[in-house]
């Protein structure tokens, strides 16, 4: 197993498929009465977050309480950062008060990998999303997801639709989902495909009708229009016309086929409501699973030190 999680890319499908099959096992914990397991004792996971998030922040806080680790939650609002502290100086901070795992959020793409080479924390470096590059615990959840529902993602078909230049999410799934086994098919303008989007291992397309008659799994990207310094679409109107996923458009979809979304959703934009609220959506169940997967992304990469660790805590898991 791998020491940090910077990116889906440095993931093997065996690396990939353990952490997918602990995460199925770990799923049960979030339906006991008490949910805890006494694996991370001890251990410290510190959530170092330069930009706002909800789902991402508090799913990882609530994967290590649930594996009994304890979580420090670092804001740069209120923090010394405010005052100009550089990343270095605050990891050493976070390396002097003992963190085995350090969640990163940062709105600079390779923030995440700076932090792991650099040497200045001995822990475990878990990338929670880093500008518009990558996103790899997201991608992970999204493939849980989808396994439960499809099984075996070998030859599934996998259409992600929207702001894939703006999207950390879009390059992480379509890095695993090729691991995996998959075919992955961006459906973008023009103007919202990133420059070298023909080196990923995807195909593309500008027109979303014929993309949804043979998809297994229909993935909607929110418009980030806090990364847009430029007019990428004619109006809104227009890009939900020809982007967006209404019920007509999801009546295209095969019918064993299921809709998803990373949130948060512009509701009207990219996706209607009553598609996000549909039988077909997953979106609630993807944050569920957010959970289970990090548990089993923190599990074994701070449980895995020795054999005797690793098998006792699958004991008691």
């Amino acid at each position: 197993m791998i020491r940090h999680l910077l990116s889906s890319a440095d993931l093997s499908k065996d690396d990939a498929v353990l952490i997918l099959d602990t995460a199925e096992e770990l799923l049960s914990v979030a339906s006991r009465p008490i949910k805890k397991l006494p694996t991370l004792r001890g251990r410290t996971v510190v959530n170092l977050f330069f930009e706002d998030s909800t789902r991402t922040r508090i799913s990882f806080e609530a994967a290590a309480k649930r594996l009994s680790a304890d979580v420090i939650n670092f804001s740069s609002k209120g923090s010394s950062v405010s005052k100009g502290e550089s990343l270095k100086d605050t990891a050493l901070t976070l390396q002097a008060m003992g963190a085995d795992a350090v969640v990163i959020r940062h709105g600079s793409s390779g923030a995440p990998h700076r932090l792991a080479h650099a040497s200045w924390i001995n822990g475990a470096i878990i990338n929670a999303g880093d500008g518009s590059h990558e996103h790899p615990t997201q991608a992970l959840l999204d493939a849980f997801t989808m396994r439960r529902h499809l099984g075996d993602l070998d030859g599934r078909r996998v259409t992600i639709v929207g702001d894939v230049l703006h999207s950390r999410v879009a390059r992480s799934n379509a890095l695993l989902l090729s691991i995996l086994g998959a075919d992955v098919t961006l459906v973008a303008p023009p103007t919202l495909l990133p420059v070298g989007v023909d080196s990923w291992p995807v195909q593309t397309s500008y027109e979303l009708d014929g993309a949804l008659d043979k998809a297994d799994v229909v993935m909607m990207l929110r418009v980030q229009g806090e990364r847009m310094n430029d007019a990428f679409f004619p109006s809104a109107r227009e890009y939900s016309r020809r982007y967006g996923l209404d019920t007509r458009r999801m009546r295209r979809l095969p019918e064993h086929a299921i809709v998803m979304h990373p949130g948060p959703m512009n509701r009207g934009m990219e996706i209607t409501a009553d598609v996000a609220d549909s039988a077909r959506s997953v979106i609630v169940e993807q944050v569920t699973n957010g959970v289970a997967v990090r548990m089993a992304v923190l599990y074994l990469l701070l449980s895995g030190s020795t054999d005797a660790e690793s098998t006792e805590a699958r004991e008691e898991a």
